[in-house]
């Protein structure tokens, strides 16, 4: 059987789809889910650098660790994927976008829809620009998050194999 293939998305691929990757990699592990995840951004600017020393720092205090280079999202990375999950909006209408000009039916949600504490609030901030405060508070929105994305794949509501 294929393991589901779980991408997570924001802008450059160094903030938050990295936490996302690694925290999707951890409550898949917790559970033995068998699951490919991967990230990656929506714009060029840091491909081939690893994740902001500012959020592999909040990552680490929480012991979760980033590793990996950032990757621009494509449209073979999108057809890919069994589930897309976009940090924010704008990430989200950039996806949609991409999927539709190359006619891609990948299902792609934004991350923040399986939030358990989300509210009305469907995008995970972009800590770039703000302090460290940002970059710990992006850690436990995705840590959360991704505890519930992989309830729902081990579930059969997301994620399903084609």
């Amino acid at each position: 059987m294929t393991q589901p293939v779980v991408l997570a998305v924001c802008l450059g691929n160094i903030c938050r789809s990295p936490t996302a990757e690694a925290a999707l990699k951890e409550a898949a592990r917790a559970i033995n889910l068998p699951l490919v995840v991967r990230s990656a951004g929506t714009g060029d600017w840091h491909v081939g650098r690893p994740p902001d020393p500012r959020m592999r720092s909040a990552a680490a205090a929480e012991g979760l660790h980033l590793d990996g280079l950032a990757a621009q999202v494509d449209a073979a990375s999108l057809a890919a994927s069994h589930l897309v999950l976009a940090m924010d909006q704008s990430n989200l209408a950039d996806l949609q976008r991409l999927a539709a000009g190359s006619r891609i039916e990948t299902d792609i949600r934004l991350f923040r829809e399986f939030d358990p504490l989300s509210a009305d609030e469907l995008d995970v901030p972009d800590p770039y620009y703000g302090g460290a405060e940002g970059f710990s508070e992006v850690v436990r929105i995705v840590r959360r998050t991704s505890r519930r994305v992989v309830e729902l794949i081990e579930a059969g509501e997301l994620a399903r194999v084609r």
